[in-house]
């Protein structure tokens, strides 16, 4: 095998809307050890333009020719959500590393789908785009909770704000593709699992009607509580805050504008238009270390360890589900929802037996 300094990783993108294209950028101006060789998309035309900014990448005609193709090593899902299983399992087949954008799968039955293809192929392959836990802000806060510099952590507040989503967009998309960040960072924040839920929203039920702004309560393994509010439609701006309350203090996210201007009476705090700005470090760190993980993997340094995935897995992903379809399960029902307990396969514990342990 080759050393892991001289490897590099051939990777396929499949996607070439906004996350995909910025995988592409971000893999190719501040990712070491990797290229983008390949692209997919519907829209071939968008894929041969993003395709056309990276020297050495072309534009294959279609997902599963990239992820067959023997000029890519590892797989980037960044398409439309009703794909990623079915991509996620070819990728499994194929024997290559992916990384799968969040959700893992539009419902925890296909979530199972994939575990089963993994357990079959005697690896674990799938990594989930929970870039969050990249996030210097959050790792810190998890750092520090875990110190126990506040002391027990009682409750957490959580804000998750956008300018706007797409018409198309349902109060159960809101829950799967953006409440499923705070999801999965904030029990592995405080290191516990989610017992409970309960969902609700300031506005009426009616047919055709998008819930929007909604709150979703997270009970966790203890008592503890996270409240998370989700505007999807707030207007003014993408903001992320989160405050963490203990026994004896508190911790929070720091705001993250680059400057603060004070003049004629009022204080001016710029905020971006979306995601990108606010995370760009946590994805470019989360793309760094899938890509280490991936070298160390083919070149046999990883000991023990006979898999590419050194972040939130295949299993993150169902959890992240099924947790996810007891909101809705709430949402439905107008009152709190049980979260169906999740005993971890032995195939899963070979690095880990408690949602705490180390990546």
């Amino acid at each position: 095998m080759d050393p892991v300094g001289m490897t590099t990783i051939r990777i396929g993108v499949i996607g070439t809307g906004i996350m995909g294209a910025d995988h592409v950028e971000t893999i190719s101006k501040s990712v070491s050890r990797a290229e983008v060789r390949a692209v997919a998309d519907l829209d071939v035309r968008r894929a041969e333009a993003v395709a056309a900014r990276v020297p050495g990448a072309k534009a294959l005609p279609s997902a599963e020719a990239l992820i067959e193709s023997t000029e890519v090593d590892a797989v980037i899902i960044a398409s439309s959500n009703p794909t990623h299983a079915p991509y996620t399992l070819a990728s499994i087949g194929a024997g290559k590393p992916v990384l799968c954008e969040k959700p893992l799968a539009q419902t925890a039955a296909e979530c199972e789908q994939i575990l089963r293809g993994e357990e079959a192929a005697g690896k674990r392959l799938v990594q989930v785009g929970f870039m969050r836990r990249y996030d210097p802000g959050y790792a810190e806060l998890r750092a520090r909770v875990a110190s126990g510099e506040i002391g027990a952590p009682l409750l957490a507040h959580c804000v998750h704000r956008n300018v706007s989503i797409p018409p198309v967009w349902t109060s159960e998309d809101i829950v799967f593709t953006s409440a499923v960040h705070e999801i999965d960072v904030m029990p592995w924040v405080f290191g516990r699992e989610v017992v409970s839920v309960n969902w609700l929203s300031p506005i009426p039920a009616a047919p055709g009607v998008r819930r929007d702004p909604q709150v979703a309560i997270l009970e966790l393994e203890g008592g503890a509580l996270i409240f998370v509010e989700l505007f999807m439609a707030a207007r003014y701006g993408y903001e992320i805050r989160c405050e963490i309350v203990g026994e004896k203090g508190t911790i929070e996210l720091a705001p993250v504008a680059r400057t603060v201007a004070r003049s004629d009476l009022r204080v001016n705090l710029d905020l971006s238009a979306d995601w990108r700005p606010r995370f760009a470090e946590a994805y470019r760190r989360e793309l760094q270390t899938w890509v280490n993980a991936i070298c160390a993997w083919r070149s046999g340094g990883l000991k023990g360890i006979a898999s590419p995935v050194h972040g939130p897995d295949a299993w993150d992903g169902y959890r992240a589900a099924v947790i996810a379809e007891a909101l809705v399960a709430s949402m439905s029902s107008g009152g709190p929802a049980r979260v169906k307990s999740l005993s971890i396969p032995e195939f899963y514990q070979q690095r880990r037996t408690k949602l705490t342990e180390s990546r």
